[in-house]
């Protein structure tokens, strides 16, 4: 498995090896011992969960006050349009964004750091997406900017064809900033 350096500080690609032959692919989508010599804690994700997208659905852009959580994500079916805003105030890569493409033809798993925002959109007709995430959810804490907040610009690669009604109803990246540095 490869590990690569995301272009904001401290995101990680962790990309396997898959093999392929005539029955189909056999690859590792998780390997603890790689995570933990990139000082990754494997027994701290406690969580996995799942979700299921249609194409062009935007899921956007969500995070968390306090301690934040980490996230390993990977998109087990379809592909998506991955997205991280750096949202750690004092980073050196604070306030900018990332995208990433994960699939289900390289298998890749970002690492997303504690103080991110997330996002992504559906590249296919039906995406899953998995995550395994490392604190227990509490609405207290959450945070949520709308996925097309000027200030942040995301380039989003397709129209947005769905978005939840909390996306539509988030704040602005402004107002998260605020809350961040309270």
């Amino acid at each position: 498995m490869r590990v690569e350096r995301g272009a904001l500080e401290g995101v990680l690609l962790f990309v396997p090896t898959p093999h392929h032959d005539d029955r189909g692919f056999f690859t590792r989508t998780f390997d603890a011992a790689v995570a933990g010599k990139h000082g990754l804690d494997p027994a701290a994700f406690i969580q996995d969960s799942q979700s299921r997208s249609r194409l062009g659905t935007v899921r956007a852009l969500h995070g968390r006050v306090g301690r934040g959580e980490a996230k390993l994500v990977r998109c087990a079916r379809g592909a998506i349009h991955d997205v991280l805003v750096d949202a750690r105030p004092g980073s050196p890569t604070y306030g900018r964004s990332m995208s990433v493409r994960l699939d289900d033809e390289d298998f890749a798993c970002l690492y997303v750091p504690p103080g991110f925002l997330h996002g992504f959109q559906a590249l296919t007709g039906q995406a899953d997406v998995c995550y395994r995430i490392d604190r227990e959810h509490d609405p207290a804490e959450d945070v949520s900017v709308r996925y097309d907040d000027p200030d942040l610009a995301v380039a989003w690669p397709l129209p947005a064809t769905a978005i939840s009604a909390r996306d539509l109803a988030a704040g602005s990246w402004r107002e998260a900033q605020a809350r961040l540095l309270a």
